[in-house]
């Protein structure tokens, strides 16, 4: 029980970080692995620290892109040459904790081809590597959660977020049926939880095995940041694909309850085009829009308190 991983490791600017992350992957207890690595055309000194690192390992794969071409392409672009039975994203800021691999894989095989991801808890680092949070805590307290959903999660992640994404271990059969990752996308998490939970369930491992390190330049701290990014445009399109998606009542109040969240962030970051794209959205899967559009009018008037 000792299948080949496929490590795609990406970088993107992370040239402090690219040392720690390597050293992560190389001293996993799972010792049957393939090391992809792809720089997105960095402007730091990642390449050149890649480089360096790999010297002495002739096995490792290292694709330099001449230009930012985007996290999914870049993905697929070591995916394509991916030969392992179970494929894991890393981005190399992050760190895998010793038994992340081994751990993942033994709950993978055990389960069986129905299960096509395991995914476990993971702390939150800072720059230095400390710990400054824990991703599971964080849901908790926050009360955005009661559980760790697990087996048939589609309708849990139409609802809401609560996989971390780095702390993922996929069968490559997954991705394979998907063809990769949407290239048209901007990130590639919600839209990949969505379609592949639609086929395959999920494993949840309560151990913590992953170090996601917090940056104020990390994707997921951009999402907002700049009115109508392509972030929110990825999400929007992610929705689209949902509702044809969806297959019974259940699952299309879960969507209506998500058009509805990603509504109000449209209005308070007043992106009001895709606001009222959200609205069309809600209609096209036949529920009401007034709550919508009284808790946008709301918002608009300075009611919003983080909590409409």
């Amino acid at each position: 029980m000792n299948p080949l991983v496929s490590v795609i490791c990406i970088s993107y600017n992370h040239a402090p970080y690219i040392k720690e992350a390597l050293n992560s992957v190389f001293n996993q207890v799972h010792t049957e692995i393939e090391v992809i690595i792809l720089d997105d055309g960095s402007s730091d000194k990642s390449r050149e620290e890649i480089q360096k690192y790999i010297e002495e390992k002739s096995e490792v794969v290292f694709i330099p892109n001449t230009k930012n071409e985007g996290y999914t392409r870049t993905f697929n672009k070591g995916l394509a040459l991916a030969k392992g039975k179970y494929v894991v994203d890393f981005a190399l800021d992050d760190v895998m904790l010793p038994n992340f691999l081994s751990e993942s894989v033994k709950r993978l095989e055990i389960l069986g081809e129905e299960y096509g991801v395991s995914f476990s808890n993971a702390d939150y680092i800072n720059s230095e590597c400390k710990v400054i949070g824990n991703h599971n805590k964080t849901l908790f307290d926050k009360k955005l959660i009661q559980e760790i959903p697990q087996g048939d999660i589609f309708e849990m992640v139409l609802k809401r977020y609560f996989i971390c994404t780095p702390a993922m271990v996929i069968r490559k059969s997954v991705f394979d049926r998907m063809g990769g990752y949407d290239e048209g996308l901007s990130y590639e998490d919600f839209d990949f939880w969505l379609r592949s939970s639609r086929h395959y369930k999920y494993t949840f491992i309560d151990e913590v095995l992953m170090q996601k390190r917090k940056l104020k330049s990390s994707m997921s701290m951009a999402r907002y940041k700049h009115r109508e990014n392509e972030h929110m445009l990825s999400v929007l399109a992610v929705c689209r694909k949902a509702f044809s998606l969806c297959k019974s009542k259940s699952e299309l109040d879960s969507l209506y309850e998500r058009l509805s969240y990603e509504h109000r962030q449209c209005i308070r970051y007043q992106v009001f085009d895709l606001a009222d794209q959200y609205i069309v959205l809600v209609k096209n899967i036949g529920r009401s829009v007034l709550k919508l559009q009284l808790v946008g009018l709301l918002i608009r008037l300075g009611f919003d308190k983080g909590r409409v």
